[in-house]
């Protein structure tokens, strides 16, 4: 990780990547307010990307209640506040959200990647509903249709999007290598229970080494979540990290870095099987 000594102009490359976690709540203007204060310290700190963590729009516990009617659609207010604030401070962000269904039943659980020029990115929907350690995410939310990826582009990198318990599905982190993805970004609500950290980094830093690819995921913070939001490099070193408190942390990501592990561990080149779409 590059010294706060440091200003972005120091560096000859690299790329500034921010993980900002929080705990969002049931006021949706305070949920803002918080990603517009981090957003403005992740950009401070020389951030050109910063990921915030899935259900950053609204949240409640228990889950379920109240969801539906905080749901929006795309061009709606929450997108388009962060669109307003991507501009602003000529970043790009990325955040989880409850997005409003044609069908209108259940909702679904969506990211948004929305750019410096403050236009929607890419958007990207849960494919792998929480149904596990005592949850019933299917009960409220309508999984992610499978469909080819969407990707852009950010400096020399294509970044791609997944979301929380999609982490434990190594196939959606290797199709959005196939689609040519080199950093993931990965909005997490990971809820706390036995053993439940070490899952999180462990998986988190599977999907780097297995794909070398960089991996940058956000969590919420207690007492929900587990915090511990973290940056893992090609190699599966932890590059930046929080512990269980609000904050930002900003880990510099290197195209030469990722060029020369995937030149020492040419893993994705040696595979003998792919993915396919369905």
């Amino acid at each position: 990780m590059v010294s706060p000594s440091l200003s972005p102009s120091d560096l000859t490359e690299g790329l500034g990547v921010a993980v900002a976690q929080f705990a969002p709540g049931t006021d949706k203007a305070a949920n803002l307010a918080t990603i517009t204060r981090l957003a403005e310290r992740a950009a401070s700190r020389g951030a050109s990307i910063v990921v915030f963590p899935e259900y950053s729009s609204f949240f409640s516990d228990p889950f379920g209640e109240g969801f539906l009617e905080n749901a929006e659609p795309l061009d709606g207010a929450f997108v388009s506040a962060l669109r307003s604030l991507a501009g602003r401070l000529q970043i790009h962000i990325v955040a989880g959200m409850i997005e409003t269904t044609l069908k209108g039943e259940r909702f679904s659980n969506a990211v948004v990647a929305v750019s410096p020029s403050g236009q929607l990115a890419a958007s990207y929907r849960k494919l792998h509903l929480y149904d596990a350690f005592g949850s019933r995410e299917s009960d409220f939310v309508e999984p992610g249709a499978i469909e080819a990826p969407e990707t852009f582009t950010v400096g020399p990198f294509t970044v791609g999007l997944q979301t929380c318990y999609d982490i434990r599905f190594p196939e959606v982190s290797r199709r959005l290598v196939d689609a040519g993805a080199d950093l993931v970004l990965v909005p997490a609500e990971w809820v706390r229970g036995v053993l439940k950290e070490h899952h999180w980094r462990t998986l988190v830093t599977a999907r780097s080494l297995e794909n070398t690819i960089y991996v940058a995921a956000a969590d919420h913070t207690p007492p929900i979540g587990v915090g511990a939001s973290l940056v893992v490099d090609p190699m599966g070193v932890t590059i930046a990290s929080l512990a269980e408190n609000e904050d930002v942390a900003v880990a510099w990501i290197d195209r030469g870095r990722l060029d020369e592990v995937r030149r020492v561990n040419p893993a994705l080149a040696l595979r003998r099987f792919g993915t396919r779409e369905l």
